[in-house]
């Protein structure tokens, strides 16, 4: 790291002497429009320049995308990032130096790199990051094919580390710690351990009823036999308030695939996909389970599983804009 600081130095001081030359040269000549022109390209390009090394190297700021993290974050949030603190990336979505004694914290509030992300190719998505730094986190060129902006990174809190597992039910966290016997409510966990209480629900715990009923229909009709499902589903998901929405895709999968092994005992593939559920998700070596702290409206890693940490390119450290929510977030 210290060499390529180095090399960077010294490209910059001969640039900025070259720069001085050229000014001293130019002093008595007379100015044009074309000049005034390039110079201010030369002085934009040298901005530019140094605000991608800045946020590539040290502190990058990002805006909130999605409700993923309220209240801690909310949708149009501006934060600084922290790019170093876990290791240097070398360059967007490179590997990364210094990481070994670097490690992801419980609780952290982490940016990384999107698992279901749909790559354009590795120019594309090196030259949208470089736009996007550049720009600072202005101008995103990264959408999707209806038109909407990709989420490249995402914002979450680090839960899961290696050897816990996490298992949901209704939708509540449970985890159970590498080497302990037993899951323990993350309420409990938390209010035990000091961690922030940032993580919420804010569902109607009587949605789950028909949620329940939704997952289990499900399987019916994908066999084509939902006229023999039983009454008592039917009944259950009538009581679906139309103002809802389907908050915890996570459970209705799961009580899909519990149905779909009931009718289907033999079929393997759908016991393997229950037993995902009923067991939980196990945090593998160098790997962290992310969550968003709006539980019920965050696609996280119940659905895309855990993230290795050499994809973790940040941590949010602070909340700038708006002012009026200006905030330190280590102890959010």
């Amino acid at each position: 790291m210290d060499r390529l600081l180095s090399a960077i130095e010294r490209r910059s001081e001969r640039y900025l002497t070259r720069r001085k030359q050229i000014k001293e040269y130019n002093k008595g000549k007379k100015r044009t429009i074309g000049s005034e022109i390039l110079s201010w390209l030369d002085a934009l390009v040298f901005a530019v320049f140094w605000v991608i090394i800045i946020n590539q190297f040290l502190f990058q700021f990002f805006l909130i995308p999605s409700p993923s993290m309220v209240s801690t974050l909310n949708v149009g949030d501006r934060v600084a990032v922290i790019k170093n603190a876990y290791g240097t990336e070398l360059y967007p979505a490179g590997p990364k130096i210094a990481s070994d004694k670097r490690r992801v914290e419980r609780d952290d509030i982490i940016t990384f790199y999107n698992p279901e992300y749909d790559s354009k190719g590795p120019v594309f998505d090196i030259f949208s990051q470089i736009v996007f730094m550049g720009t600072l986190s202005l101008v995103n060129i990264d959408k999707n094919p209806d038109g909407s902006v990709a989420e490249r990174l995402y914002v979450k809190r680090a839960v899961g580390f290696p050897g816990d597992v996490i298992k949901f039910e209704n939708g509540n966290v449970m985890i159970r710690l590498n080497g302990e016997g037993e899951f323990i409510k993350e309420e409990v966990f938390r209010d035990e351990n000091g961690l922030s209480r940032g993580p919420h629900r804010d569902v109607n715990m009587d949605d789950y009823i028909w949620l329940r009923a939704y997952g289990n229909l499900l399987a019916y009709d994908e066999r084509g036999i939902l006229n023999s499902a039983p009454t008592y589903l039917k009944r259950a998901y009538a009581q679906i308030d139309q103002n809802s929405n389907i908050s915890d895709f996570y459970e209705v999968e799961h009580q899909r695939a519990l149905s779909a092994t009931k009718l289907e005992p033999m079929n393997m593939e759908e016991r393997s996909i229950l037993n995902s559920y009923e067991n939980g998700i196990y945090v593998p070596e160098d790997h962290v389970l992310p969550l968003g702290d709006n539980r019920d409206n965050s696609r996280d890693g119940r659905y895309f599983g855990p993230v290795s940490e050499s994809d973790i390119n940040g941590k949010v450290v602070l909340r700038f804009w708006p002012l009026s929510d200006f905030s330190i977030l280590s102890d959010k």
